[in-house]
């Protein structure tokens, strides 16, 4: 019986919520995705600021973060698995502070601010994240986003390296983030 319910358990955490699973998102990215401008994506963090998006050919420029690795990842603050890896994504964060900027894209409609920031405290939150219009202009850009969590690594140049679907061990994301370091 214990080994069933391990066995249970791993699934839960080790994949990532379907949009089937989502109950808080009535409308598929692509209805919600307003429509890039030339400027790119505008991104908004909980404080109001601003991170411009540029698209490029083979990945995306985060204004304000050049020369940096930029880990993106897709959530949901309803999301198991999503909120596992918080510990892990700060301590990547903290441990790579001047190479790295995770910056987490909140896939949840008519969320309040006031809401993500109770969260963000709540969970000890270290890292960037955005509550706005462009994140789903950025989750259509990126091909859209069907099941979260999703993280995406791009290099200091803006081009994509890697993507994980699902739950992953920190491991694995710190190995591919000092590939491109």
């Amino acid at each position: 019986m214990k080994i069933l319910l391990t066995a249970i358990l791993a699934m839960l955490i080790f994949t990532g919520c379907s949009k089937d699973t989502q109950k808080e998102t009535n409308k598929t990215i692509d209805e919600k995705s307003s429509k890039n401008t030339s400027e790119g994506i505008t991104l908004k963090d909980t404080t109001g600021k601003e991170i411009k998006v540029t698209t490029l050919k083979d990945g995306f420029i985060f204004k304000g973060y050049e020369n940096k690795v930029v880990l993106v990842n897709f959530f949901a603050t309803w999301c198991p698995p999503c909120k596992a890896e918080i510990p892990h994504l700060n301590k990547l964060q903290e441990k790579y502070k001047g190479d790295l900027k995770i910056i987490s894209v909140l896939l949840e409609e008519n969320k309040s601010n006031e809401s993500v920031i109770d969260f963000i405290n709540k969970n000890d939150i270290e890292f960037t994240i955005t509550n706005s219009k462009g994140n789903y202009s950025l989750a259509k850009a990126v091909g859209g986003v069907k099941s979260i969590p999703l993280m995406l690594i791009y290099d200091r140049k803006g081009k994509y390296s890697q993507h994980y679907i699902g739950a992953v061990p920190e491991e694995m994301i710190e190995a591919d983030i000092k590939k491109v370091l």
